[in-house]
């Protein structure tokens, strides 16, 4: 048992990773719709420098079975159908100079191209509106420097009307503001608000905006804010805390913060620290009006085992957090052997439902996913030979255990 204390926590996160063989699960099916090939036309992607150190900078994201694609590398974004078809293409005419899939009335057709200087894009997103937000970022020359919070501001979100016309740039304040820190990830909610989650030196920071995008709050998340555990039978707390997402709520004024808990561990016969072992997770309602927290949720961790020499060691990782549907349900995913292992948290918790994803890691040079808000995982397998649209249609399943 744990008991949760909402107070300070020393600051200390880190990357743990590891290897192992889960569970045998039911699996979710997948749906594999469309390839892209690489290269420098419109309709493909650019993506011959994987083997070259540095970030990638293609994402994607899934609206109402369309798909929408940023390929910074090509300094471009797609629009395509669930067939693949090339629908709407946002690019920088100083790099693909000729586009002939829409003709120069494209407003005003099915298809259109929006020309836009597109430096170094970052993830995307799109409301029900169909408007079009897209990190990017700034050139050198007009990047910002935070002294005191020691962050480099070089961010903005670009948006876009549904006809594809530039509305302006968003940064901190709204409209025109002060570059963001480095974007982790961008939401809409269903009132078409924009929910701009950011990395600091301390956590993550979340801006909220309006649908007209004025700033309405800025949530800092620090280790110092979150809530604190402490073990029932002993007066030690977890000595490291990660904070590793914030997802927005689409229908409240909430974010939902992920924070995994570790302990320090000790050898016994030397009485002196032998390592950092994980201890426990938990997803923290944040309330954005009154700046509280709720009642945290203890989300179960991912179990492994190893054998070695007729031994069989069971060891726990904590779940990334994906994000959550419109219907409520928390989604938490992690890589397995076989593929990934998704898990499905009922908004009371009362209901955990875990399924793998099977996928053959070993044809996948990079991949991104992305959380529909009705619940259809996608993702983008990068391989050898083209790159591969997938989703799968838990949808369905969750759909089966509301009706019953």
């Amino acid at each position: 048992m744990k008991k949760i204390f909402f107070c300070a926590l020393a600051a200390f996160s880190f990357f743990l990773f590891s290897c192992g063989k889960s569970n045998q699960l039911h699996a979710v099916s997948e749906n594999a719709l469309f390839n892209l090939s690489y290269g420098n036309f419109e309709d493909e992607l650019n993506l011959f420098n994987l083997a070259k150190p540095g970030n990638i900078r293609t994402f994607i994201t899934m609206r109402d079975g369309f798909f929408y694609i940023a390929n910074g590398e090509a300094h471009k974004i797609l629009e395509l159908n669930s067939y693949g078809d090339l629908l709407s293409l946002y690019f920088n005419d100083e790099v693909l100079k000729d586009v002939a899939f829409a003709g120069k009335d494209s407003l005003n057709s099915t298809k259109k191209a929006v020309a836009y200087p597109f430096n170094t894009l970052g993830p995307v997103a799109v409301d029900a509106r169909k408007y079009l937000y897209a990190v990017d970022t700034l050139p050198i020359e007009r990047q910002e420097r935070d002294e005191n919070a020691r962050l480099l501001l070089s961010s903005v979100v670009l948006r876009f009307d549904a006809t594809g016309k530039f509305i302006d740039y968003l940064g901190q304040q709204g409209p025109g503001g002060t570059p963001f820190p480095y974007v982790k990830n961008i939401y809409t909610t269903q009132e078409n608000e924009l929910v701009v989650v950011c990395t600091t030196n301390d956590g993550l920071t979340a801006y909220w905006f309006s649908t007209k995008g004025f700033l309405l709050y800025t949530i800092p998340v620090t280790q110092n804010t979150v809530p604190k555990v402490q073990r029932e039978d002993s007066s030690e707390a977890p000595s490291y805390i990660s904070i590793e997402n914030i997802v927005p709520d689409s229908r409240e004024h909430k974010l939902y913060v992920k924070v995994d808990y570790y302990m320090t561990s000790l050898d016994s016969s030397l009485k002196v620290q032998s390592g950092i072992d994980y201890y426990t997770t938990l997803l923290c309602p944040l309330n954005v009006d009154t700046g509280r927290y709720d009642e945290p949720l203890e989300i179960p961790s991912y179990e492994y085992s190893v054998t070695e020499n007729l031994t069989k060691e069971i060891y726990n990782l904590p779940f990334d957090f994906l994000g959550v549907t419109e219907n409520g349900w928390f989604f938490f995913i992690v890589p397995s052997d076989e593929g990934f292992v998704v898990q499905m948290v009922q908004p009371d918790g009362q209901r955990i439902v875990k399924r793998s994803l099977a996928v053959d890691h070993s044809k996948i040079l990079y991949y991104t996913l992305s959380l529909s808000g009705n619940g259809i995982i996608s993702a983008l397998f990068v391989k050898n030979e083209n790159a591969e649209a997938v989703w799968w249609r838990t949808d369905s399943l969750l759909a089966s255990f509301i009706n019953q």
